[in-house]
């Protein structure tokens, strides 16, 4: 027998995303992924001609793979956001010499935003309350409570 609760909160798709999207440097990791991604497009040899040329044509292809590898373990795995960004900003600026001055330098500074975002990203900060909010609040709950300057309040 199915029991329904009434008073549970349904959950949509977009709120469950927004959800999950604020636990993690979401922006960051995805630009990261987007640089890696831009730079992979911006190739333009084909595997033949790579394997002819050899490591420094293979770095071409490597390089953005582990930058949209990266963005993806930034999003999925938050806690190693440090290491993560550390290695994608320099696979980033690797691309500068190793892929089309770092896909015309699209990719290099998707790649490097992104690192700069996920690495300043801090897990435990409060969320942030908008503009429209912060007026409706009447002033007496914006101003310090009494307690608030150290001094002992009523007992």
């Amino acid at each position: 027998m199915l029991i329904a609760v009434p008073d549970a909160p349904r959950q949509g798709a977009r709120a469950a995303f927004r959800g999950w999207r604020a636990r993690r440097p979401f922006w960051g990791g995805l630009l990261l992924a987007l640089g890696g991604g831009w730079i992979l497009l911006t190739e333009k040899a084909s595997l033949k001609v790579v394997m002819h040329i050899g490591m420094q044509g293979l770095a071409g292809y490597l390089l953005p793979t582990l930058m949209a590898l990266l963005g993806l373990l930034i999003l999925f795995n938050p806690s190693q956001r440090l290491f993560y960004s550390i290695t994608g900003i320099l696979v980033s600026l690797g691309t500068w010499l190793t892929s089309n001055l770092g896909g015309f330098f699209l990719g290099l500074l998707l790649g490097a935003t992104g690192c700069c975002l996920a690495f300043g990203w801090l897990p435990d900060q409060e969320p942030r309350v908008s503009r429209r909010k912060r007026r409706k609040q009447p002033r007496s709950a914006v101003a310090a409570p009494a307690g608030a300057d150290g001094a002992e309040g009523p007992a």
